[in-house]
């Protein structure tokens, strides 16, 4: 691997290609779920009387199998 990225760059000044960087550490976390999943509210983050409140996510959240 340490290798390729050396031949890549030189190939991408070669054809005078334009080299983009961008960070992929959140890429799972911006998608959006495919299926209905509920979660509740983890602890400490509840509200008096809100504890069995059930939210729908919209979006990917860490710990979901589906984030990766």
């Amino acid at each position: 691997m340490a290798k390729s990225i050396p031949i890549l760059l030189a190939k991408a000044a070669w054809y005078d290609y334009e080299i983009l960087q961008m960070d992929v550490k959140m890429a799972f976390l911006n998608g959006f779920v495919g299926e209905e999943i509920f979660k509740y509210q983890p602890e400490g983050f509840t509200s008096v009387g809100e504890e069995q409140k059930v939210y729908r996510l919209q979006r990917s959240i860490y710990d979901l199998k589906q984030a990766s």
